[in-house]
């Protein structure tokens, strides 16, 4: 009974998950990366340490650093293998002329939880013994069809926009929605993610602790999608489910016909319950990989950047360890684990090693688009002293959230977190999520007019999204700093197939696969499995990965030292 309850909470439970360079000393390779956005990297020759560990991580994404820095935690010899010269994968950060960069997200909340229903980011960080400061805001700025406004989180403050820019049908709907799900945010949350383990100790971890919890989850919402409470309630204002759309989009990268219901009511807990808010990491997304590594190392765990893995070597039927591009071997005496997408990982196992129904259900998973971004640093004169930090622009709701050239986000988050900006000046990063198609770019040369002109002509419409949300005062020619990014530029900084956010499974269409692979000793953790893409949700794979490498005993220790 308790396993099929676990596994079926688990199953819709990742609504939990998908919300949401200081000085290292670790060793580096030289990175240079020029306004033009040109890069090279020198690979490391000689590995700092000893070439062995318990368990080897290939990448420095926020998966593979939970991954590790747990394990540390567990008194495993951890090392973890970055091919870059600065960790986080998605969330690293770069400077440029003094102005510092965000690569990835900046829509962040929970950093401050605590406990079971905490973020599971936080979670590890609580495991870990580090902390985040983070300046805390409630609200962002929207440019919908219907007008802009300054779109405020909690329980009340949307009923004045639905006022202004919807009908009064839209605030008795959004008022149902509200009431619908509100209430079933503690059972959306019935299992820490910390507690979540690949093997039947998880009854243990799981199931025996939380049981009631779980059976009213069950009960309450079942494995159900989004769209059966959407429909059930019978809301029809478009205003209301066009916006539930773009919440879903940001959460998970689908519109609400994709996500599971649990998913939405964790969004809307986030978001719309008294006394929320969101943060923003001071020193920016840099200041969280920081504190991850941080943790890790101070539990004896091991960065090498530069570390390029070539391959991932199988000896008599098991991971045994990894082969840089140096052509070193480094061993990994219990497992190897991946924090590269799956289909990158599968390009490093041995081909003949490999079983075709694992090679096959790799290949036909379903991808995400990619990215435009585009990062400016400029001078503050003439912008508005009260500028937010986020801005979200759609330009048509007909095409759907999902279309590309039709969704913008914009971060500004040197208005919370002055110091990375020079003085008097502002850092931004503006980008399409996840809606931009590689197939407009696969086979350019990045070197060629043609996609220089490309990149011109598709990140003219973040220009004008951010033109229309720093107003008047902000002019292109005056930027200090102008980057362009292309999915062939996500796809080669951070070595991600096709640039790709990640997989595209909907709900009731398919399930985020499991950490465990045909491989015995290789394991997966990321946004390619479960629970799936966000923040929280890659910090959560890496967590359970961790888990399931240590004793039920060790594991349960943890989760009673943090209080869970």
């Amino acid at each position: 009974m308790a396993t099929s309850v676990v596994q079926n909470v688990v199953q819709f439970n990742h609504s939990f998950f998908s919300l949401n360079r200081k000085t290292l000393n670790t060793p580096r390779t030289v990175l240079a990366r020029s306004s033009s956005g040109h890069v090279a990297l020198k690979e490391k020759t000689n590995f700092p340490g000893k070439a062995e560990a318990d368990v080897v991580v290939i990448g420095s994404g926020i998966a593979g650093l939970c991954c590790g820095g747990l394990l540390a935690r567990y008194n495993q010899d951890v090392l973890v293998l970055e091919s870059h010269d600065l960790p986080g994968g998605a969330a690293h950060s770069f400077e440029i002329k003094g102005y510092k960069f965000d690569s990835g997200p900046s829509l962040f909340s929970g950093f401050q939880s605590r406990g079971p229903q905490a973020n599971p980011l936080a979670q590890v960080l609580d495991a870990l013994g580090e902390r985040i400061s983070c300046a805390r805001y409630d609200s962002w700025m929207v440019y919908v069809p219907e007008g802009e406004f300054l779109s405020r989180i909690g329980p009340t403050e949307f009923f004045k926009d639905l006022e202004k820019h919807a009908s009064p049908n839209a605030v008795q709907e959004w008022q149902k929605l509200l009431d619908a799900v509100l209430p079933l945010s503690a059972a959306a949350m019935a299992l820490p993610p910390l507690s979540i383990r690949g093997d039947l100790g998880v009854l243990s971890t799981a199931a025996a602790r939380y049981t009631p919890l779980l059976l009213k989850s069950f009960i309450e919402m079942g494995p159900q999608g989004a769209i059966e409470i959407i429909d059930s309630l019978g809301l029809k204002d478009p205003f209301i489910r066009n916006w539930v759309d773009l919440l879903s989009f940001l959460l998970a990268g689908v519109k609400s016909n994709g996500i599971l219901s649990a998913e939405m009511i964790y969004m809307f807990a986030e978001w719309y319950k008294p006394g929320c808010c969101l943060e923003y990491p001071l020193h920016g997304s840099a200041a969280i990989v920081d504190a991850l590594v941080r943790g890790m190392q101070k539990f004896g765990g091991r960065l090498s950047l530069g570390s390029h893995v070539e391959k991932i070597v199988v000896e008599n039927g098991r991971a045994t360890g990894v082969k840089l591009r140096s052509g070193q071997f480094i061993r990994a005496k219990k497992a190897v684990v991946s924090n590269a997408s799956m289909w990158d990982t599968l390009k490093l196992i041995p081909r003949d090693v490999i079983p075709k129904s694992y090679s096959d259900r790799v290949n036909t998973t379903p991808q995400c688009e990619s990215f435009m971004h585009l990062h400016l640093g400029f001078d503050a004169e003439g912008i508005p002293e009260d500028l937010g930090i986020h801005h979200i622009v759609v330009n048509d709701w007909d095409r759907g959230v999902d279309a590309d050239q039709n969704v913008v986000l914009i971060s500004v988050p040197s208005v919370l977190s002055p110091d990375l900006a020079p003085p008097g000046k502002h850092v931004l990063h503006a980008y399409l999520p996840g809606t931009e198609p590689y197939e407009l770019w696969k086979r350019l040369d990045r070197r060629s007019a043609e996609y220089k002109n490309l990149k011109s002509k598709r990140s003219e419409v973040m220009w004008r999204a951010v033109e229309r949300a720093l107003g008047p005062g902000f002019s292109r020619e005056k930027c200090e700093v102008k980057l362009v990014g292309s999915p062939l530029t996500h796809e080669r900084f951070l070595r991600r197939k096709r640039g790709t956010y990640g997989p595209a499974i909907e709900a009731g269409k398919g399930t985020f696969p499991g950490h465990a692979t045909p491989i015995p000793q290789l394991y997966c953790c990321g946004d390619s499995t479960f629970p799936g893409i966000g923040v929280p949700a890659v910090a959560a794979s890496g967590a359970i990965v961790a888990n399931s490498l240590v004793s039920v005993s060790q594991h349960s220790q943890l989760l009673d030292a943090i209080g869970i």
